[in-house]
């Protein structure tokens, strides 16, 4: 009994923290006009707190992904997790944008030690051919603390000040990890896989020349540009250029992450499960649809009557939710399991170097010289060379027969 209910505590508990985690990310966008009457800064500079988070962000995931490879995964997490608690628990004493950007660069670090290790960690629990539903169940984290940041930061930012959201995620974040850690248990690497592997995918030379990785990679890194850049600015382009109320406007949006993220993701984990019994590049073909089905939704939010913005952001959303599961299951079944926490660092490096470490201050530069409805453009380049990138990827899937069946984990 106890193989069969720890693999699924673990992911609970992992899915808790990475629900908090996404809390804390998108209270920010929500209260960032907040910010700008206290404190005056530029649309370029909001822009560059979101920058400067993914930066080190990013620079921190290779390191962190190389010792993941060779410590204790469990412990690592634990402790990213305890970090960006205790950055957010400190924005009680941030009472300038300098320290504002200390404090978001403290959170990056943070996040990193946990978020680029679980899906890794959850690999070695669940066999291949479930991890589209696996690590969709993850990501659904994703959407609702997305949804709830928004939601609470509007509602508690316009009455109790912009600070007082970020106390709400901080206790349980602390709960949240120290459980973790006394309750889960260490998988061995490539426990739920065999041993045998090619070269290409369990060496960093392979890794390198990896078509199957870099399209999955390249694919959503425009993808996290799009997406980066809209969830940072939507809720000012609401209130900005649209004339809603901040609180009404966080929480529209909110409510249409939330729903949208657990239809969009749990449709798209489990279409990619049967399509890829079909088809070994289904997790990429997938996701470069659902990327050109967003366009038309995204387009007409941005650029349509305002009456229909939030069913045109329902619409974009859906489709542009729909990939989680499979192009993040795409990544981690085109490595093996040796080298899967070091390749996921890369991954989360190269997916914000060229996604949404800029996206958001393009973006806010462009608004700076023009508006928010000219900024949103770039976002949706980004969507078109998403999906031509992923189109490509189908030609590279790794063949079923490399994506072993469970072995013990859970016999």
């Amino acid at each position: 009994m106890q193989r069969a209910t720890r693999p699924l505590l673990a992911l609970a508990l992992l899915t808790a923290l990475n629900f908090l985690n996404y809390i804390d990310r998108y209270i920010l966008p929500a209260v960032q006009p907040l910010i700008k009457r206290e404190f005056h800064p530029s649309d370029t500079a909001l822009g560059a707190l979101t920058m400067v988070f993914i930066l080190f962000y990013m620079c921190v995931a290779p390191g962190v992904g190389f010792l993941a490879d060779r410590k204790s995964r469990k412990t690592i997490m634990a402790i990213g997790a305890l970090i960006w608690s205790a950055a957010t628990l400190l924005t009680a004493v941030t009472y300038n944008f300098t320290s504002l950007l200390i404090r978001h660069t403290v959170v990056g670090v943070g996040e990193a030690t946990f978020s680029l290790i679980a899906p890794a960690y959850i690999a070695d629990l669940f066999p291949p051919e479930k991890r589209g539903r696996v690590l969709s169940f993850f990501y659904l984290a994703i959407p609702m603390g997305a949804a709830l940041g928004y939601i609470i930061g509007g509602a508690l930012g316009t009455r109790y000040g912009w600070r007082s959201p970020f106390y709400v995620c901080a206790i349980p974040g602390f709960i949240v990890a120290v459980w973790f850690y006394f309750a889960a248990d260490e998988p061995l690497r490539g426990e739920s896989e065999v041993a045998l592997h090619t070269v290409e995918r369990t060496s960093f030379r392979g890794l390198l020349r990896n078509p199957a990785f870099w399209t999955a990679t390249l694919g959503l890194a425009m993808m996290t540009f799009a997406i980066g850049g809209i969830s940072v600015w939507m809720p000012t382009f609401l209130e900005r250029e649209r004339g809603i109320p901040l609180d009404r406007a966080n929480y529209y949006f909110g409510l249409i992450t939330v729903i949208d993220g657990l239809a969009g993701t749990a449709v798209g984990g489990w279409l990619g499960d049967i399509w890829l019994r079909r088809s070994r590049g289904a997790y990429y073909a997938i996701s470069g649809l659902s990327a050109l089905l967003a366009l038309p939704g995204a387009v007409y939010a941005f650029y349509g009557h305002p009456a229909w913005i939030f069913p045109s952001l329902a619409i974009a959303e859906f489709f542009l939710f729909l990939n989680t599961g499979p192009l993040n299951a795409a990544i981690v079944n085109s490595v093996a399991a040796p080298i899967r926490a070091t390749a996921i660092g890369i991954n989360l490096f190269i997916i914000h170097l060229f996604g949404d470490a800029f996206s958001p201050v393009l973006i806010g530069a462009i608004s700076d010289r023009s508006s928010l409805r000219l900024g949103f453009s770039v976002t949706l380049v980004a969507m078109v060379v998403s999906a031509g990138i992923l189109f490509m990827g189908t030609r590279f899937a790794p063949p079923r027969t490399q994506e072993r069946e469970l072995v013990g984990a859970s016999a």
